[in-house]
């Protein structure tokens, strides 16, 4: 009677285990959690899809002012590199010069000892083929036919040194001649060089200004831009107010160069020739209607005019700033410090000190800017002060 009652039970807990499935499995709120567990896990795979893309483009992506930056990059290096070739073509023009000046003297001379041989020649035509034979033969003494011996056996040494002197005088001429031909070849290589480096030139300054009209055509790019240079502008701020508590610090220090006195206001040299474009202060942007604070001015220049320093000073800053270009800073020790913006060239070296006057830098198009002009600042301590004020006027 076990085993049956044994059969009994296990049935019902199979039956049992079963109908709680059959049960569950028909129960629609048991269903729709099962199917917003499957909609939820979908999604969370779908977000983390996105977040994946969203942080590789993130990634690849550059900012505006690090392709302005890229740019100009590229810009400084095909420049350097056209004037490394134009100071070759210039080395090898002078060459040439120098080759055909040399050829020249060597036809002189080539002339002169080939009319010095012809006249020997004619000489000795005259003489009929036994010339030296009779010269010796008409001595009247032993000590005459010697005296005419030595003076033959001479002359003959000078005609075949004349010879000699014409044939290498003739093989100096080859040589150099052919110098010559070697070195307009590679003139030619270098025009040819030099023309691609300005087409090359030519066309990464389209790229920056389709690049800076999409700037100032598109709105979210100018805003970003704006934003961007809000933060490299807030990078100087912040070394600047570095450098002028460091400038309080060692205030006591006795100066290692002549400090302008404050009376310089309205009589500072300019930082380069030309007009200024944009004044310190409040600007609106024409197009989109907002303001940016301007902290100093910008001058249009001609590319490649020389950056003066406006007082005596010494470099603390010389390198590239997103939005800015190439910079360069100096401290006057006297509380006052200069930045110069845009250049194409800088000539200073940080720690070096340089004289009022001094050639620091090179005006050029770098940074957010596009033709030449130089962007200049004068800060007392580390606030901007409108450089117009201390400037000569003009």
């Amino acid at each position: 009677m076990k085993k049956p009652l044994a059969v009994i039970v296990w049935c019902v807990a199979v039956w049992g285990g079963w109908e709680s499935a059959v049960i569950a499995a028909n129960d629609p709120i048991t269903e729709k959690i099962e199917r917003e567990r499957k909609t939820l896990e979908q999604l969370k795979d779908k977000i983390e899809e996105k977040r994946k893309r969203a942080d590789e483009a993130e990634k690849k992506r550059e900012s505006i002012l690090q392709g302005i930056q890229s740019l100009d990059e590229r810009l400084i290096r095909h420049r350097q590199d056209h004037q490394d070739i134009t100071k070759k073509l210039r080395k090898k023009d002078r060459e040439i010069e120098d080759i055909t000046e040399q050829l020249g003297m060597i036809r002189d001379g080539i002339q002169d000892r080939r009319e010095a041989i012809l006249a020997r020649l004619r000489v000795q035509y005259m003489e009929g083929r036994f010339g030296y034979m009779k010269a010796l033969l008409t001595s009247d003494t032993y000590a005459d036919f010697q005296r005419r011996r030595q003076y033959l056996s001479t002359l003959s040494q000078k005609d075949y040194e004349l010879l000699g002197a014409f044939r290498t005088d003739m093989a100096r001429m080859e040589q150099a001649e052919r110098q010559r031909a070697e070195a307009r070849a590679g003139m030619v290589a270098f025009k040819d060089s030099i023309e691609k480096k300005l087409a090359d030139i030519r066309v990464i300054q389209r790229e920056k200004k389709s690049y800076l009209t999409k700037i100032t055509l598109e709105k979210d790019a100018y805003n970003r831009t704006v934003e961007e240079l809000e933060r490299s502008a807030s990078r100087v701020d912040s070394l600047l107010q570095e450098l002028e508590t460091r400038r309080r610090t060692l205030a006591m220090r006795p100066a290692t160069i002549p400090s302008p006195s404050r009376g310089a206001k309205g009589a500072l040299p300019w930082p380069a020739d030309g007009q200024v474009t944009s004044f310190f202060g409040r600007q609106k942007h024409p197009t989109f209607n907002t303001y940016v604070q301007r902290k100093g001015i910008e001058i249009k220049t001609k590319e490649g005019s020389f950056i003066h320093a406006v007082m005596p000073g010494t470099v603390v800053y010389a390198d590239w700033l997103k939005g800015y270009g190439l910079v360069i800073i100096l401290d006057h020790a006297n509380g006052f410090f200069s930045l110069y913006a845009h250049a194409s060239r800088i000539l200073a070296k940080v720690g070096e000190q340089v004289a009022e006057g001094r050639a620091i830098g090179e005006t050029g198009d770098t940074g957010v800017i596009g033709e030449n002009t130089l962007y200049f600042e004068l800060r007392e301590g580390a606030e901007p002060v409108d450089p117009l004020q201390w400037l000569a006027r003009r």
